[in-house]
């Protein structure tokens, strides 16, 4: 390995200094658990690593103007074992959960896995189905950028080379929601996945019309990607087993997979669909069970039950 210099800034202030002085020849590094295998590789060689493990107030998990905020260094441990999420956002943190091994999981950081921006990771879709924003940070100030917006080629996003993500935020989800996150695993659990896919399902208040739904899928493509032709063909229209089934068709037209060990592209872009039928199956089945546990909804739980009927039959 290159030799570099190694700095350890205790403020976002002090890191942005050192971006500065450095430049292009500086990378950020929180948890390093792909940083430094490209560096092994040789694929990066940067003249100065910027470690982020010492500024304080990044690795919180909070309610925030109704939704919740995660901090950039919160780690994916955190985040999947964070009991505000678990009530909150349950697909999020089992999503987190599903993250290669628990030892990656122990370093690897929420804010560093989304720079990275590597199309293969598990949380993107989720979050982007979710809704979720990034606050990106600079020594001029911040912005907000949704995260359907922020990855634009294989390891590339819109931030800018002094930007770091200092936070995600989730919106609240809507009453009458669930989600849902699946994925095919060709190997071992901490491979990356053939094809995974992310659903978020919103009901009226009857439980008969869709009212909002989000898909996102990964791995089938140079980013992630909304699906939001399959989510046209679903939002506002009745609750039926068939109409998940035309979404995963429409899904398809939206991938663009590559063949590699892990599957043809013909055979990932069949699987895209499939998954995100499953994945709204899932969040539907979820919503059923939501409406188990609350007496108030017996007509959402009556609505759901028959179409759940239906799904099955096909």
């Amino acid at each position: 390995m290159i030799p570099f210099e190694y700095r350890t800034p205790r403020s976002l202030k002090e890191v942005h200094a050192t971006l500065k002085e450095f430049g292009s020849d500086a990378k950020l590094i929180g948890g390093g658990t792909s940083l430094v295998i490209m560096m092994r590789q040789r694929l990066v060689r940067p003249n100065c690593l910027v470690s982020l493990r010492s500024v304080r107030g990044l690795n919180s998990i909070e309610i925030h103007d109704g939704g919740t905020r995660i901090g950039g260094l919160a780690t994916h441990r955190e985040v999947e074992s964070s009991s505000l999420l678990r009530r909150r956002l349950p697909i999020l943190a089992e999503t987190y959960h599903h993250v290669a091994t628990i030892r990656v999981r122990n370093m690897a950081t929420v804010g560093g896995g989304l720079a990275h921006a590597d199309p293969n990771q598990d949380p993107p879709p989720t979050l982007i189905a979710l809704g979720a924003t990034v606050k990106a940070t600079s020594a001029d100030g911040s912005r907000v950028i949704p995260l359907d917006e922020f990855f634009t080629d294989y390891y590339e996003t819109v931030l800018k080379p002094d930007e770091i993500v200092t936070e995600v935020f989730v919106p609240k989800m809507a009453a009458n929601s669930a989600g849902a996150y699946l994925k095919f695993l060709p190997r071992t659990a901490d491979d990356y996945a053939t094809v995974s896919a992310a659903a978020v399902l919103t009901l009226d208040k009857t439980g008969k019309t869709i009212n909002d739904v989000r898909i996102a899928l990964g791995s089938v493509g140079v980013t992630p990607i909304r699906a939001t032709a399959a989510e046209a063909v679903l939002r506002g229209q009745p609750l039926k087993a068939e109409a998940f089934a035309e979404a995963g068709e429409k899904a398809k037209e939206a991938v663009d997979p590559v063949s590699d060990f892990r599957g043809s592209a013909a055979y990932k872009k069949e699987m895209a669909g499939v998954f995100v039928r499953r994945a709204l199956e899932k969040a539907l089945a979820t919503l059923r069970q939501q409406a188990k546990q609350r007496p108030g909804l017996k007509a959402i739980k009556k609505a759901i039950k028959k179409a759940v009927k239906k799904g099955k039959k096909r």
